[in-house]
């Protein structure tokens, strides 16, 4: 989805303050659309009579949504001073002022840089029309590349302190499609996430409705992301986010998290250290700092093929460690009481610490600390945290000593862990650690034995289970009878049959593998049919409803039936049933002029994603293709370089090749 400008101007044709005329609609539609669009920008015009109501309180919702606000302060119109001002007001950056000549600056913009353009007889200037376009262009991209951070409002320049407000939060008047879009998005991404399909939120959030809502939206397919284990894909999310908004701390915290867990320990570090320094007390970035520095305590005395006695002395000896951990936890849980999970974590630390070192510095303290994770887990009040909560309580009975009580804690807790995998095995990954170390082992023990038992019966994620080799297809379709240009003649089917069956055999495709393309006549169809004779399990994704995608990609072929007759063996063949991409995603993505998407684009889109969800060094992509431009948008040769953008395994069957 484009960014989006709104642009405040005169309507008509007015007259200037020395008497000529000047046709706005003309400047607006030869200049200032083109230049826009030229730096990929979606473009709305502001509407010259805005009167009270309605209207203008959906206009005062783009002036705060815009990505970019342009303002021709050619005349001195009322209504394009009034939008400036509410600019100005809502948002500390993203104006572009433009201006043709005028006699005079006004004084509250006499040192804001401005972007004059040519006028010839009151229209753009025919000789300077392509450098006033290519320079507006050019303004707009920089200005988008450049305002983060940057306070180009003199509001917000001349009072530091000024906030903006929460876009999520200003809801106005009848302009509810932003909103309405955005929920729809939100329950897919959700229902994305619950069904385990990474792909889906991929995509999806490359289609935010809005771009304040992006940052919103990356979030969201971050945090699925991150919970679905896919490290990578959450750090691009998150990087995104970053992009719009590189002051968000929940989208920092998050990329911190991402760097982390695909061990880029130190950029991690100073990722919580650099929200640290902003505020002292922050209390999720001691919480992540804390995980951190427990990391680099285990990671020290943790070490393959050790003792479990020689391990218990090289984590007493790590002692130094032990106590960054303590400290980031303990600090945390000081910043916000409320965060029991920063406190239990900082009070079984300290109980290890004096039962490796002897040392009771920490006695008193974890005390009175484990009184208060007591009472704040016992607060919780959301269902979705409330397996934590119960949890904490559950690492409090093991400090008790009493295994009867702890396994009653444990076993109250998983019956609220709705089926969550990843929180079981995160808490039994903690206990492990406790009784490699032989901390209260009766206690420990008998958490393990009742978290264990619970995993047994709960279902892994996916990404605990991945195939050995992804195989990713593009292809050509047959031709058509009547096609001017022979690209895939239906006399070299049997030629692409082999080609393709051979490729796979050089790759080892077998029944552990798994492979992803449409179901077009030709390519698809050859690939898919090689795929199942391999074992291999196939994965179709279609772009339209089955009747309008046979009719669209099947039947046009030479000899359609047929090759109608072989999609229908095909896909009741497969284990794996076809996914729809309108049941799926939802409808096509519209751009402000109501143009949708190309549905051949977005489900190329999807199906790369789809394979790259696998993980990014199991990918294999095969194209069957003649190097060329494709009929219309969504082709062979739009995979090709979407994948070119990811990965370089590509096995390129050059159809110039193989006809001759």
């Amino acid at each position: 989805m484009s960014l989006h400008v709104f642009v405040a101007m005169p309507f008509g044709v007015k007259a200037s303050a020395d008497g000529c005329l000047i046709d706005f609609d003309r400047i607006f539609a030869e200049l200032i659309r083109p230049a826009l669009e030229k730096a990929g920008l979606e473009v709305l015009r502001a509407d010259e009579e805005q009167s009270a109501g309605d209207i203008r309180a959906d206009m005062f919702q783009e002036l705060l949504m815009a990505d970019l606000v342009v303002a021709d302060l050619t005349l001195d119109n009322p209504n394009v001073w009034y939008e400036l001002g509410v600019r100005h007001a809502l948002r500390a950056s993203g104006v572009i002022l433009v201006q043709g000549p005028r006699a005079a600056q006004p004084f509250d913009t006499y040192t804001d840089r401005k972007l004059s353009y040519h006028l010839k007889d009151g229209a753009p200037d025919p000789e300077m029309l392509a450098a006033d376009i290519a320079n507006l262009a050019n303004m707009a991209r920089n200005t988008l590349n450049a305002w983060h951070g940057r306070r180009t409002s003199p509001v917000y320049s001349l009072l530091p302190n000024l906030e903006e407000p929460d876009w999520s939060r200003l809801r106005v008047g009848n302009a509810l499609e932003y909103w309405e879009i955005h929920r729809e998005w939100a329950t897919r991404i959700e229902v994305a996430r619950n069904a385990n399909r990474p792909e889906d939120i991929l995509v999806l959030a490359d289609e935010a409705p809005a771009t304040p809502l992006r940052v919103e939206a990356h979030l969201k397919a971050g945090e699925a992301l991150r919970r679905m284990q896919h490290f990578n894909f959450a750090l691009e999310q998150c990087d995104l986010a970053l992009e719009f908004a590189p002051d968000n701390h929940e989208a920092t915290r998050q990329r911190g998290v991402c760097l982390q867990r695909i061990g880029r320990t130190d950029e991690a570090r100073a990722t919580y250290k650099k929200l640290i320094a902003i505020d002292s007390d922050d209390a999720d970035a001691w919480e992540l700092l804390g995980r951190l520095d427990k990391e680099e305590w285990v990671n020290a005395w943790r070490i393959p093929g050790h003792s479990p006695a020689r391990m218990r002395d090289d984590a007493a000896y790590e002692d130094a460690l032990l106590r960054d951990t303590i400290h980031s936890y303990s600090t945390a849980f000081r910043a916000s009481p409320g965060h029991y999970l920063a406190g239990i974590n900082a009070v079984m630390m300290m109980h290890v610490y004096r039962d490796l070192t002897g040392d009771t510095r920490y006695a008193s303290e974890a005390a009175v600390m484990a009184g208060g994770v007591a009472w704040a887990a016992s607060c919780e009040r959301d269902d979705a945290n409330r397996f934590w909560a119960l949890a904490s309580l559950g690492a409090l009975a093991i400090l008790d000593q009493d295994p009867a009580a702890v396994g009653a804690a444990f076993r109250e807790a998983i019956a609220h862990v709705d089926n969550d995998w990843l929180a079981l095995d995160a808490t039994c990954k903690h206990m492990g650690l406790l009784a490699l170390l032989g901390f209260h082992p009766d206690q420990v023990n008998a958490a393990l034995a009742t978290l264990e038992r619970a995993m047994q019966r709960t279902k892994p994620p996916a990404s605990q289970r991945q195939p050995d080799k992804v195989f990713l297809f593009s292809g050509h379709m047959i031709d058509s009878p009547d096609r001017a240009d022979p690209r895939f003649p239906d006399d070299k089917e049997s030629i692409a049959a082999a080609r393709i069956g051979e490729i796979l055999d050089q790759l080892g495709a077998g029944p552990d593998d798994l492979a992803f393309a449409q179901g077009a006549a030709g390519g698809d169809i050859l690939f898919a049919e090689a795929c199942l004779a391999r074992g291999v399990p196939f994965q179709m994704l279609l772009p339209l409803e089955e009747p309008d995608f046979i009719e669209a990609s099947v039947l046009p072929s030479a000899n359609g039936e047929a090759w109608r007759q072989r999609y229908l063996a095909l896909r009741d063949k497969l284990t794996l049933p076809p996914r729809i991409m309108p049941d799926e995603l939802g409808p096509l993505p519209r751009d402000r002029e109501g143009r949708e998407m190309n549905a051949f684009e977005r489900c190329n889109l999807w199906l790369l994603y789809s394979a790259l969800a696998q993980g990014l060094n199991r990918v294999r992509f095969i194209c069957l293709w003649n190097g060329g431009g494709g009929d219309g948008p969504g082709g062979t040769a739009h995979m090709v370089r979407e994948v070119k953008r990811r990965t370089g395994q590509v096995s390129w069957l050059d159809t110039r090749q193989l006809w001759s």
